[in-house]
């Protein structure tokens, strides 16, 4: 394998899916590499949403030049482009080989479940090489886009024993998650938290699901929505509810908490399967985890309290936000024909940075009030009288905030929370998570492990509850991110000063971003947060920033970033991709069809005229065989027209 530079890409394929609006992958994110003899190095990964604003970004870029824009402005931040790149893997139109993914190998299984498993299983190459390890990857389904054939299998598990990496078949709750999502109309993480902050509960027969329903392959799709029904049926008749909830959030924490336990379950059954059938000690065994259920940090610690396990191994980008760095890991392994490399994850601030502090305070001179260096006795003052923005270096990737881009407040004081969760616009009772001086978590949390990325769930000692009320969950737990000085010595330093001064090593934590907004990336961002927000002191790359005038500030919401082009499709353009990709004229069900199934039509080419004919003729008969599927193509279609009408008008997704 040459040395040199190679990307990874996970993003939508251009053309017209943006003008209907089909998205096969949300999450979009690139990944920068660099391979030297033996070693691997990660350089940069970006998640697309932070550039957007759009969260969970999903919308294909607007033709093939808008998107080799984006890349070529994301290299140029390195001082490279396209054309330095040995190689560029995980997106048609952009891959300059073919040879890269895995079908060949594992024709059973989804590639997007098999990326996902290299995110975690070779996060530290070490481990990968020398050591036993269990992986599983679980989400709610794969992408295609690589790979044009649905698999009988969607999720991933392996055994690797000294590099040498067995590979089998899995269920995930993602897919349940997943129902509960649709149905409640609210993130699955939003659900959870739910789940934990309400007494409300039901009961239903967690057996009779498990045994009744599989969340193993394409019936994915539709079974565990039927799953779900059922648990809500059996629920709603055995409800006592929490008056401190409306009886819908009442309802919808009763179900999750079912939801959750049957979950847990689901992943006990995998744990369980593959100890027995490849004979592990579980003791000798490191536990990866990858896919968006990993992000339920409750499960995780549950399964290494219950087993016993080494360590838990896991990237901060668990999500499909991982995917271009599964890619890639794969890719490298593939491409080493199975000799040894070196590879170590660096840390999770590989996002962007911002320095120009000094435009920043010039485009906002009216509304400052003073700029000082930082002093840590000043910082600690600052917490006690309220939230502060902590605004530091390169952005942290993954869903949680680390450290670099947070919001921090005093735990010691439960009105934090309820001012957190205010500049958040959240539900009074959603939960602030602590970050915790790694040398001080033992004694403040029952059976902890170290935890850098906010990944797993830990009680909080009977005797210190009452001294962080901010963070602590109905069941005294918390979700907890622990730091060292070599992780992130200015957040280390900041977390050492409020230790000294009030003798409680940790701050509240949350991710410095509006409701739907996606973390904040720039300072521009970040100072329209705190004038918007009334938020009197920022700290930015080691300035204290005191703001003032909030009443003067106009700005009414998160600022658009690159909103406009993920929205808008001028009509113009619109004809002329029209025109180029589909000049036989197939009205939009058919189109709609042809990309939603793009599987099915595989190897129709609609801009000649007998592909046409025969996606039309497919469609055709798909419609006649499946009446309804009319019905629900025709809604899908107005649904996904209005809300991307409605973001059009709005500052974030």
């Amino acid at each position: 394998m040459k040395d040199g530079y190679y990307l990874s890409a996970y993003v939508n394929p251009v053309g017209l899916q943006r003008v209907l609006n089909v998205t096969y992958r949300h999450d979009a994110n690139l990944s920068l590499w660099h391979k030297q003899g033996s070693r691997v190095s990660l350089l940069a990964h970006w998640e697309v949403e932070r550039l957007s604003g759009q969260k969970q970004h999903r919308t294909p870029f607007l033709d093939q030049a808008h998107l080799e824009e984006f890349v070529d402005a994301r290299l140029a931040e390195h001082g490279l482009s396209r054309a330095d790149m040995t190689e560029i893997w995980g997106t048609p139109g952009l891959d300059t080989v073919d040879d890269y993914h895995l079908g060949a190998e594992h024709p059973e299984l989804a590639y997007h479940s098999l990326a996902h498993l290299y995110s975690a299983v070779l996060l530290d190459s070490d481990t990968f090489f020398d050591d036993t390890v269990l992986g599983f990857a679980v989400d709610r389904g794969p992408d295609f886009v690589v790979e044009r054939a649905i698999t009988s299998k969607w999720f991933t598990g392996c055994v690797v024993r000294e590099g040498e990496m067995t590979v089998f078949p899995v269920q995930s709750p993602g897919p349940l998650y997943g129902a509960a999502k649709d149905r409640f109309h609210q993130r699955e993480g939003t659900l959870m938290a739910l789940a934990g902050a309400t007494k409300a509960y039901g009961r239903c027969d967690r057996e009779a699901i498990l045994d009744g329903y599989t969340f193993d392959d394409i019936t994915s799709m539709t079974r565990p929505a039927a799953a779900l029904d059922e648990i809500a049926g059996q629920v709603r008749d055995t409800l006592v509810g929490d008056p401190r909830f409306t009886e819908e959030e009442s309802f919808a924490g009763a179900v999750m908490k079912e939801v959750q336990a049957i979950s847990v379950r689901i992943m006990e059954r995998n744990v369980e399967d593959a100890l027995a059938r490849h004979e592990l000690a579980p003791a000798d065994t490191v536990l990866a985890l990858a896919g968006g259920y990993a992000l339920n940090c409750p499960t995780n610690s549950h399964l290494m309290d219950k087993y016993g396990f080494r360590r838990l191994v896991a990237p901060p980008c668990v999500g499909d936000d991982g995917q271009s760095i599964g890619m890639a890991l794969a890719a490298f392994r593939k491409k080493s024909r199975g000799r040894r490399f070196d590879f170590r994850f660096p840390t999770p601030y590989l996002g962007g940075s911002d320095t120009d502090l000094d435009g920043a305070l010039a485009d906002h001179a009216h509304f400052i009030a003073s700029v000082g260096e930082i002093d840590l006795a000043t910082a600690v003052r600052d917490l006690r009288e309220g939230p502060l923005v902590w605004f530091h270096g390169r952005s942290e990737i993954g869903p949680r905030a680390l450290g670099n881009r947070s919001l921090l407040a005093d735990p010691t004081s439960y009105a934090a929370k309820e001012e957190l969760n205010r500049l958040k616009e959240r539900q009074w009772w959603r939960p602030v998570a602590p970050v915790v001086l790694a040398e001080h978590l033992p004694a403040w949390f029952e059976n902890s492990r170290p935890s850098p990325y906010m990944l797993e769930t830990f009680t909080i000692r009977g005797a210190l509850r009452d001294r962080i009320p901010a963070v602590a969950h109905l069941d005294h737990s918390a979700r907890v991110q622990s730091v060292t000085v070599d992780q992130n010595p200015a957040l280390h330093a900041l977390l050492a000063a409020f230790h000294e001064a009030t003798g409680v090593p940790m701050l509240c934590n949350t991710s410095l971003n509006d409701r739907g907004e996606p973390i904040v990336e720039r300072l521009a961002e970040a100072f329209n947060f705190c004038l918007r927000k009334g938020i009197r002191i920022g700290y930015f790359n080691g300035v204290r920033v005191e703001f003032t005038h909030f009443d003067a500030y106009r700005v009414p919401g998160p600022l658009p970033r690159d909103h406009e082009r993920f929205t808008t499709v001028p009509a113009e353009r619109e004809r002329a991709i029209r025109a180029a990709l589909n000049p036989h004229g197939l009205p939009d069900l058919v189109l709609y069809r042809y990309l939603h199934d793009n599987l099915m039509m595989d190897g129709l080419d609609i801009r000649e005229a007998e592909g046409a004919r025969a996606v039309a003729a497919a469609v055709a008969a798909q419609l006649a065989e499946t009446p309804t599927l009319r019905e629900y193509s025709e809604n899908r279609m107005r649904e996904r027209g209005e809300k991307f009408a409605s973001l059009g008008a709005a500052y974030s997704f």
